[in-house]
Protein backbone atom coordinates (compact mmCIF):
# COMPACT_ATOMS: atom_id res chain seq x y z
CA UNK A 1 0.00 0.00 0.00
CA UNK A 2 0.81 3.75 -0.11
CA UNK A 3 3.26 5.09 2.90
CA UNK A 4 2.06 4.79 6.18
CA UNK A 5 2.70 6.97 9.03
CA UNK A 6 2.55 6.14 12.56
CA UNK A 7 1.16 7.90 15.53
CA UNK A 8 1.61 6.81 19.53
CA UNK A 9 -0.73 8.47 21.55
CA UNK A 10 0.59 8.86 24.73
CA UNK A 11 0.08 12.37 26.54
CA UNK A 12 -2.90 11.32 29.34
CA UNK A 13 -2.17 12.05 32.26
CA UNK A 14 -3.48 8.85 33.45
CA UNK A 15 -5.69 9.81 36.24
CA UNK A 16 -8.38 6.29 36.15
CA UNK A 17 -4.88 4.85 36.58
CA UNK A 18 -3.66 6.69 39.41
CA UNK A 19 -7.14 6.81 40.94
CA UNK A 20 -7.34 3.08 41.78
CA UNK A 21 -4.44 3.47 43.42
CA UNK A 22 -5.98 6.41 46.05
CA UNK A 23 -3.04 8.82 45.72
CA UNK A 24 -0.24 6.70 46.33
CA UNK A 25 1.02 6.09 43.03
CA UNK A 26 1.78 8.91 40.36
CA UNK A 27 3.23 7.22 37.88
CA UNK A 28 1.96 7.45 34.10
CA UNK A 29 0.93 4.05 32.28
CA UNK A 30 2.97 4.86 29.41
CA UNK A 31 6.47 5.71 31.28
CA UNK A 32 5.93 2.39 32.54
CA UNK A 33 9.39 0.48 32.60
CA UNK A 34 9.35 -2.57 30.00
CA UNK A 35 13.29 -3.51 31.38
CA UNK A 36 14.83 -0.47 31.55
CA UNK A 37 12.87 1.46 28.63
CA UNK A 38 9.35 3.16 28.43
CA UNK A 39 6.22 1.81 27.25
CA UNK A 40 5.97 3.98 24.78
CA UNK A 41 8.94 2.85 23.73
CA UNK A 42 8.47 -0.64 23.87
CA UNK A 43 5.09 0.06 21.63
CA UNK A 44 7.16 1.72 19.16
CA UNK A 45 9.63 -1.17 18.59
CA UNK A 46 6.88 -3.97 18.25
CA UNK A 47 5.30 -1.70 15.71
CA UNK A 48 8.65 -0.97 13.79
CA UNK A 49 9.08 -5.08 14.04
CA UNK A 50 5.99 -5.39 11.49
CA UNK A 51 6.22 -1.95 9.12
CA UNK A 52 8.67 0.19 7.79
CA UNK A 53 6.46 3.03 8.56
CA UNK A 54 7.09 6.29 6.53
CA UNK A 55 7.23 7.97 10.28
CA UNK A 56 6.55 7.54 13.20
CA UNK A 57 5.17 10.79 15.59
CA UNK A 58 4.61 9.95 20.03
CA UNK A 59 2.45 12.47 21.36
CA UNK A 60 3.74 13.00 24.99
CA UNK A 61 3.12 15.40 27.57
CA UNK A 62 5.04 18.79 27.04
CA UNK A 63 6.93 18.76 29.89
CA UNK A 64 8.01 14.70 29.04
CA UNK A 65 9.54 15.84 25.48
CA UNK A 66 13.16 16.79 25.95
CA UNK A 67 13.49 13.50 28.56
CA UNK A 68 11.73 11.32 25.91
CA UNK A 69 14.44 12.32 23.67
CA UNK A 70 16.51 9.53 25.60
CA UNK A 71 14.95 6.79 23.67
CA UNK A 72 13.74 8.61 20.71
CA UNK A 73 16.23 7.35 17.92
CA UNK A 74 13.85 7.11 14.63
CA UNK A 75 10.96 8.87 16.15
CA UNK A 76 9.36 12.36 16.13
CA UNK A 77 7.61 13.89 19.14
CA UNK A 78 4.60 16.56 19.59
CA UNK A 79 3.20 17.81 22.73
CA UNK A 80 -0.45 17.16 23.36
CA UNK A 81 -3.28 18.80 23.71
CA UNK A 82 -5.93 18.87 26.59
CA UNK A 83 -7.83 15.99 24.68
CA UNK A 84 -7.23 12.99 23.05
CA UNK A 85 -8.79 14.39 19.66
CA UNK A 86 -6.41 17.80 19.85
CA UNK A 87 -3.33 15.49 20.64
CA UNK A 88 -3.74 13.60 17.52
CA UNK A 89 -4.67 16.94 15.41
CA UNK A 90 -1.01 18.12 16.82
CA UNK A 91 0.20 14.67 15.80
CA UNK A 92 -0.61 14.80 12.22
CA UNK A 93 0.17 18.15 11.59
CA UNK A 94 3.96 16.20 11.29
CA UNK A 95 2.00 13.56 9.26
CA UNK A 96 2.41 13.82 5.53
CA UNK A 97 1.51 10.36 3.82
CA UNK A 98 -1.74 9.70 2.49
CA UNK A 99 -2.68 7.10 5.06
CA UNK A 100 -1.98 6.98 9.06
CA UNK A 101 -2.46 4.18 11.87
CA UNK A 102 -3.51 4.98 15.41
CA UNK A 103 -2.63 3.51 18.51
CA UNK A 104 -3.15 4.49 22.23
CA UNK A 105 0.12 3.41 23.76
CA UNK A 106 -1.98 1.61 26.73
CA UNK A 107 -3.14 -0.53 24.03
CA UNK A 108 0.44 -1.79 24.40
CA UNK A 109 0.12 -5.93 23.21
CA UNK A 110 0.50 -6.29 19.73
CA UNK A 111 -1.55 -8.83 18.00
CA UNK A 112 0.01 -9.07 14.86
CA UNK A 113 -2.28 -10.81 13.10
CA UNK A 114 -4.73 -8.00 13.53
CA UNK A 115 -2.23 -5.43 12.04
CA UNK A 116 -2.17 -8.20 9.26
CA UNK A 117 -5.97 -7.71 8.62
CA UNK A 118 -5.51 -4.17 8.44
CA UNK A 119 -3.05 -3.88 6.08
CA UNK A 120 -4.72 -6.89 3.82
CA UNK A 121 -8.04 -4.94 3.83
CA UNK A 122 -6.13 -1.77 2.63
CA UNK A 123 -5.03 -3.38 -0.31
CA UNK A 124 -8.57 -4.92 -0.81
CA UNK A 125 -11.27 -2.18 0.47
CA UNK A 126 -11.63 1.10 -0.32
CA UNK A 127 -12.67 2.86 2.98
CA UNK A 128 -11.77 5.79 5.44
CA UNK A 129 -11.06 4.20 8.31
CA UNK A 130 -10.06 0.37 8.98
CA UNK A 131 -10.90 -0.51 12.72
CA UNK A 132 -10.81 -3.58 14.40
CA UNK A 133 -13.17 -4.76 16.48
CA UNK A 134 -14.57 -7.44 19.17
CA UNK A 135 -17.94 -9.31 19.36
CA UNK A 136 -20.37 -9.15 22.24
CA UNK A 137 -20.88 -12.06 24.05
CA UNK A 138 -22.71 -10.71 27.04
CA UNK A 139 -26.27 -9.60 27.15
CA UNK A 140 -26.07 -5.97 26.94
CA UNK A 141 -29.02 -3.61 28.68
CA UNK A 142 -28.80 0.09 28.49
CA UNK A 143 -31.27 2.69 31.33
CA UNK A 144 -32.24 4.64 27.82
CA UNK A 145 -33.19 1.70 25.78
CA UNK A 146 -33.09 -1.32 27.49
CA UNK A 147 -32.13 -4.48 26.05
CA UNK A 148 -29.75 -4.50 23.00
CA UNK A 149 -29.30 -6.71 19.94
CA UNK A 150 -26.04 -7.72 20.90
CA UNK A 151 -25.27 -9.01 17.49
CA UNK A 152 -25.14 -5.61 16.14
CA UNK A 153 -22.68 -3.84 18.49
CA UNK A 154 -19.41 -3.68 18.11
CA UNK A 155 -16.64 -2.98 21.04
CA UNK A 156 -14.29 -0.79 18.83
CA UNK A 157 -10.28 -1.29 19.48
CA UNK A 158 -7.05 0.74 18.20
CA UNK A 159 -4.85 0.54 16.30
CA UNK A 160 -7.27 1.91 13.28
CA UNK A 161 -5.72 3.14 9.70
CA UNK A 162 -7.35 5.95 8.43
CA UNK A 163 -6.97 8.26 5.09
CA UNK A 164 -4.94 11.60 6.50
CA UNK A 165 -7.35 14.04 5.07
CA UNK A 166 -10.25 12.20 5.66
CA UNK A 167 -9.35 11.97 9.47
CA UNK A 168 -8.12 15.76 10.02
CA UNK A 169 -11.24 16.88 7.83
CA UNK A 170 -13.45 14.90 10.36
CA UNK A 171 -11.58 15.72 13.44
CA UNK A 172 -12.67 19.62 12.76
CA UNK A 173 -16.00 19.10 12.85
CA UNK A 174 -17.14 18.28 16.54
CA UNK A 175 -15.51 15.53 19.54
CA UNK A 176 -15.34 12.52 19.04
CA UNK A 177 -14.01 9.25 21.20
CA UNK A 178 -11.85 7.98 18.37
CA UNK A 179 -10.98 8.23 14.79
CA UNK A 180 -13.61 6.02 13.36
CA UNK A 181 -16.81 7.63 15.05
CA UNK A 182 -15.20 11.23 13.86
CA UNK A 183 -15.18 9.07 10.04
CA UNK A 184 -18.24 7.86 10.48
CA UNK A 185 -20.25 11.02 12.16
CA UNK A 186 -18.85 12.82 8.70
CA UNK A 187 -20.08 10.87 6.03
CA UNK A 188 -16.75 8.42 6.06
CA UNK A 189 -16.58 4.94 5.18
CA UNK A 190 -15.78 1.93 7.75
CA UNK A 191 -14.49 -1.22 7.46
CA UNK A 192 -14.41 -3.39 10.18
CA UNK A 193 -11.58 -6.24 11.20
CA UNK A 194 -11.76 -9.37 13.51
CA UNK A 195 -9.91 -7.39 16.66
CA UNK A 196 -8.20 -9.51 19.38
CA UNK A 197 -8.80 -9.83 23.68
CA UNK A 198 -4.93 -9.03 23.38
CA UNK A 199 -5.55 -5.56 22.01
CA UNK A 200 -6.99 -4.89 26.03
CA UNK A 201 -6.34 -1.32 26.98
CA UNK A 202 -4.24 -0.73 29.88
CA UNK A 203 -6.79 1.06 31.97
CA UNK A 204 -6.49 0.25 35.35
CA UNK A 205 -5.71 -1.49 38.50
CA UNK A 206 -7.08 -4.44 37.86
CA UNK A 207 -5.45 -5.10 34.49
CA UNK A 208 -1.90 -4.83 35.51
CA UNK A 209 -1.66 -8.42 35.13
CA UNK A 210 -1.60 -7.44 31.17
CA UNK A 211 1.94 -7.14 32.04
CA UNK A 212 3.20 -10.31 33.56
CA UNK A 213 3.98 -11.46 29.87
CA UNK A 214 6.57 -8.34 29.81
CA UNK A 215 10.06 -8.34 30.92
CA UNK A 216 9.72 -6.68 34.72
CA UNK A 217 11.36 -3.58 35.61
CA UNK A 218 15.66 -3.26 35.62
CA UNK A 219 16.72 -3.29 39.45
CA UNK A 220 19.32 -0.86 38.80
CA UNK A 221 19.59 2.39 41.16
CA UNK A 222 20.31 5.67 39.74
CA UNK A 223 22.53 7.86 41.98
CA UNK A 224 22.59 11.62 41.48
CA UNK A 225 24.28 14.93 43.45
CA UNK A 226 23.04 18.26 43.37
CA UNK A 227 25.27 21.40 44.69
CA UNK A 228 24.20 24.95 45.58
CA UNK A 229 25.65 27.82 47.34
CA UNK A 230 24.05 31.60 48.39
CA UNK A 231 25.69 34.68 49.51
CA UNK A 232 24.30 36.59 52.32
CA UNK A 233 22.29 39.72 52.54
CA UNK A 234 20.89 41.57 54.52
CA UNK A 235 17.71 40.26 56.74
CA UNK A 236 16.09 38.68 59.41
CA UNK A 237 15.86 34.81 57.84
CA UNK A 238 17.07 31.86 56.26
CA UNK A 239 14.72 28.94 54.26
CA UNK A 240 16.33 25.81 54.28
CA UNK A 241 14.41 23.06 53.52
CA UNK A 242 11.51 24.62 53.85
CA UNK A 243 11.89 25.93 56.99
CA UNK A 244 12.17 29.36 58.29
CA UNK A 245 14.98 29.96 60.34
CA UNK A 246 15.53 32.80 62.10
CA UNK A 247 18.76 34.55 60.91
CA UNK A 248 20.80 37.87 61.18
CA UNK A 249 21.06 37.67 57.13
CA UNK A 250 19.01 36.65 54.44
CA UNK A 251 19.94 34.68 50.93
CA UNK A 252 20.38 36.72 47.99
CA UNK A 253 18.90 34.74 45.28
CA UNK A 254 16.26 35.17 42.19
CA UNK A 255 13.76 33.10 44.09
CA UNK A 256 13.33 32.37 47.38
CA UNK A 257 16.86 31.20 47.62
CA UNK A 258 16.20 28.01 49.92
CA UNK A 259 19.89 26.83 48.53
CA UNK A 260 18.98 23.13 50.31
CA UNK A 261 16.26 22.76 48.28
CA UNK A 262 17.86 24.29 45.16
CA UNK A 263 20.77 21.42 45.49
CA UNK A 264 18.20 18.48 46.06
CA UNK A 265 16.49 19.29 43.25
CA UNK A 266 19.89 18.83 40.79
CA UNK A 267 20.35 15.81 42.88
CA UNK A 268 16.43 14.52 42.10
CA UNK A 269 17.52 15.46 38.16
CA UNK A 270 20.48 14.02 38.31
CA UNK A 271 19.55 10.40 39.40
CA UNK A 272 16.86 10.56 36.84
CA UNK A 273 19.22 11.68 33.63
CA UNK A 274 16.76 15.27 33.68
CA UNK A 275 18.63 17.78 33.23
CA UNK A 276 19.51 20.53 36.18
CA UNK A 277 17.66 23.34 38.25
CA UNK A 278 18.70 25.96 35.85
CA UNK A 279 17.25 24.05 32.86
CA UNK A 280 13.95 23.92 34.65
CA UNK A 281 13.77 26.94 36.41
CA UNK A 282 16.12 29.84 34.79
CA UNK A 283 17.24 32.27 36.81
CA UNK A 284 17.00 34.55 34.10
CA UNK A 285 12.82 33.74 34.02
CA UNK A 286 11.13 36.86 35.94
CA UNK A 287 7.98 34.01 35.77
CA UNK A 288 10.56 32.33 38.83
CA UNK A 289 11.47 35.74 40.85
CA UNK A 290 10.71 35.06 44.14
CA UNK A 291 9.50 31.55 43.49
CA UNK A 292 8.61 29.06 46.49
CA UNK A 293 11.25 26.38 46.44
CA UNK A 294 8.85 23.91 47.94
CA UNK A 295 6.85 24.62 44.72
CA UNK A 296 10.11 23.70 42.47
CA UNK A 297 10.33 21.11 44.58
CA UNK A 298 6.97 19.62 43.93
CA UNK A 299 6.93 19.91 40.01
CA UNK A 300 10.38 18.10 39.89
CA UNK A 301 8.99 15.42 42.22
CA UNK A 302 6.05 15.00 40.37
CA UNK A 303 7.84 14.66 37.14
CA UNK A 304 10.33 12.05 38.46
CA UNK A 305 7.41 10.14 39.90
CA UNK A 306 5.10 10.58 36.66
CA UNK A 307 8.15 8.84 34.31
CA UNK A 308 8.97 5.92 36.28
CA UNK A 309 11.24 6.82 39.34
CA UNK A 310 10.29 5.80 43.33
CA UNK A 311 12.23 7.67 45.38
CA UNK A 312 14.76 5.47 47.78
CA UNK A 313 16.55 8.07 50.22
CA UNK A 314 17.71 11.36 50.29
CA UNK A 315 20.79 12.54 52.17
CA UNK A 316 21.36 16.42 52.43
CA UNK A 317 25.28 17.74 53.94
CA UNK A 318 24.27 21.72 54.77
CA UNK A 319 28.15 23.64 55.22
CA UNK A 320 27.46 26.96 57.23
CA UNK A 321 29.43 28.56 60.30
CA UNK A 322 25.87 29.65 61.23
CA UNK A 323 23.05 29.34 62.16
CA UNK A 324 23.38 26.31 64.06
CA UNK A 325 20.60 23.64 61.76
CA UNK A 326 20.70 21.07 64.22
CA UNK A 327 17.55 22.31 66.43
CA UNK A 328 16.21 22.20 62.63
CA UNK A 329 17.04 19.16 61.36
CA UNK A 330 13.63 17.10 62.34
CA UNK A 331 11.24 19.60 61.44
CA UNK A 332 12.64 19.75 58.09
CA UNK A 333 12.64 15.86 57.77
CA UNK A 334 9.05 15.96 58.32
CA UNK A 335 8.61 19.22 55.19
CA UNK A 336 10.44 16.76 53.26
CA UNK A 337 8.83 13.96 53.85
CA UNK A 338 5.90 15.70 52.44
CA UNK A 339 7.51 16.94 49.20
CA UNK A 340 8.67 14.12 49.04
CA UNK A 341 6.11 11.67 49.87
CA UNK A 342 8.38 9.35 51.26
CA UNK A 343 8.82 8.59 55.06
CA UNK A 344 11.28 10.50 57.33
CA UNK A 345 13.44 7.51 57.88
CA UNK A 346 14.75 7.77 54.26
CA UNK A 347 15.76 10.82 54.72
CA UNK A 348 19.02 12.09 56.08
CA UNK A 349 20.37 15.49 57.29
CA UNK A 350 23.50 16.47 58.28
CA UNK A 351 25.28 19.71 59.13
CA UNK A 352 29.15 21.00 59.27
CA UNK A 353 31.49 24.15 59.08
CA UNK A 354 34.49 24.66 56.93
CA UNK A 355 36.40 25.34 60.34
CA UNK A 356 36.26 28.93 59.62
CA UNK A 357 37.71 28.42 56.23
CA UNK A 358 37.24 30.50 52.63
CA UNK A 359 34.08 31.91 52.20
CA UNK A 360 31.70 30.01 54.03
CA UNK A 361 33.51 30.22 56.93
CA UNK A 362 33.81 33.92 56.77
CA UNK A 363 30.17 33.43 57.04
CA UNK A 364 29.20 35.14 53.63
CA UNK A 365 26.83 32.30 52.34
CA UNK A 366 25.83 28.88 52.76
CA UNK A 367 26.59 25.54 50.75
CA UNK A 368 24.68 22.47 50.32
CA UNK A 369 25.32 19.12 49.35
CA UNK A 370 22.59 16.82 48.43
CA UNK A 371 22.63 12.69 47.62
CA UNK A 372 19.54 11.44 45.74
CA UNK A 373 19.02 7.62 44.90
CA UNK A 374 16.21 6.34 42.39
CA UNK A 375 14.61 3.30 41.22
CA UNK A 376 12.33 1.68 38.69
CA UNK A 377 9.02 1.29 40.43
CA UNK A 378 8.04 -1.86 39.87
CA UNK A 379 4.75 -2.11 38.15
CA UNK A 380 4.28 -6.14 40.11
CA UNK A 381 3.99 -4.56 43.37
CA UNK A 382 0.73 -2.39 42.03
CA UNK A 383 -1.66 -5.40 41.71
Amino acid sequence: MDRVALVLLGAGEGSRFKKDFNGRVCIKKQWLRIGDIPLWRYVAEQFQSFHPFSKIVVVLHSQEIDYAQKWGEGLEFVAGGETRQQSLLNALNLVDTPFVLVNDVARFQIDLSVLERIFVASKQIQADCIVPFLKVVDTIYSEELGYLNRQAIKLIQTPQLSRKDALVDALKKGEFNDESSAIYANGGKIHFVQGSKKLEKLTNRENINLLETLCVPCSDYFIGNGFDVHRFKEGDFILLCGIKIPFSQSFEAHSDGDVALHSLIDALLGAAGAGDIGEWFSDSDECFKGADSSDLTRIVVEFIKNVGFDIVNIDITIIAQAPKITPFKEEMKHKLASLLHIPQYKINIKATTTEKLGFLGRNEGIAVLSTATLKFLDWRVLK
